[in-house]
């Protein structure tokens, strides 16, 4: 009996021991010299690239790692193996916030991405036919947006109040009884074929070569557009000089006529 008590008390210790250390590594001062920062694929990626190319020039290395789906980027810091990330809205930040309990924040503001309604079948929202099928990302915040965005073309109405977690259900008009299909929003661009009109986050559809500009059916304002995306670090680092030097690249001047002079609209400087 004493010796099992004992090997459980080695257990425990070991397990305090190692949860103590990894605590202790996500509460350490981000360090000045090397940072890693988590992007999802596309314009977000070659913003934070032209951005490392600028701290280099004064011995900080941004090491990116690239991800190609909206959730894991914050796990990833949560847990400590990002030291930042750079792709979120407000809004989505704060449901993963609420729904998985992350001590991570938003720093500085980055850029906009203004959501746009593709379609390879018609020209206009106007259209549309009974019976057909338009698509929404079924994360919470941009199902949302998707579908205030095809609220406000006049092909639907919303409840009234309806919250960050809004789906399909808040629907409480439909007068051309669309089928309202709700996808994961990577998967947007390459289901175009399959309905008739999506909703599609501006990086996945640039990831398929679309454009707000020249392909989209109808958008967000481009301009004043309630949707920036933030620099996110976990809470404990939010004021750390390391924060401080990359919003200064961030937000320089050669960093916005590069972003004006790459993405032609579709992204937007929200600074």
């Amino acid at each position: 009996m004493k010796k099992s008590f004992k090997f459980l008390s080695v257990a425990i210790a070991i397990i305090l021991l190692f949860a103590l250390s990894a605590c202790g590594k996500n509460d350490k001062t981000l360090s000045t010299k090397e940072i890693t920062v988590g992007v999802t694929g596309g314009p977000h990626e070659q913003i934070m690239r032209e951005v490392a190319k600028l701290a280099k020039k004064d011995g900080l290395t941004i090491k990116l790692k690239v991800f190609n789906d909206y959730n894991t980027p914050n796990t990833a810091l949560s847990e400590g193996s990002l030291d930042a990330n750079s792709y979120q809205t407000l809004t989505f930040l704060n449901t993963q916030k609420k729904d998985k309990g992350y001590k991570i924040t938003q720093v500085f503001k980055t850029v906009v991405f203004p959501m746009g309604v593709y379609s390879d079948k018609i020209k206009n929202l106007k259209d549309l036919k009974k019976g057909d099928s338009i698509a929404v990302p079924n994360d919470p915040a941009n199902e949302l947006r998707a579908l205030k965005l095809f609220e406000r073309a006049g092909v639907i109405k919303l409840k009234k109040g309806i919250g960050e977690y809004a789906t399909k259900k808040d629907i409480v008009e439909n007068k051309l009884n669309l089928k309202v299909e709700e996808l994961n929003a990577e998967s947007l661009p390459s289901q175009l074929d399959e309905v008739t009109a999506a909703a599609i986050n501006t990086n996945f559809a640039m990831g398929a070569g679309l454009t707000i500009n020249k392909d989209a059916i109808y958008h967000e304002p481009i301009k004043n557009n309630p949707y920036p995306n933030y620099f996110v670090v976990r809470t404990s680092n939010k004021n750390d000089e390391v924060v401080k030097k990359i919003e200064k690249y961030y937000h320089s001047d050669t960093i916005k006529k590069y972003i004006k002079k790459q993405f032609g609209g579709s992204v937007v400087p929200a600074w």
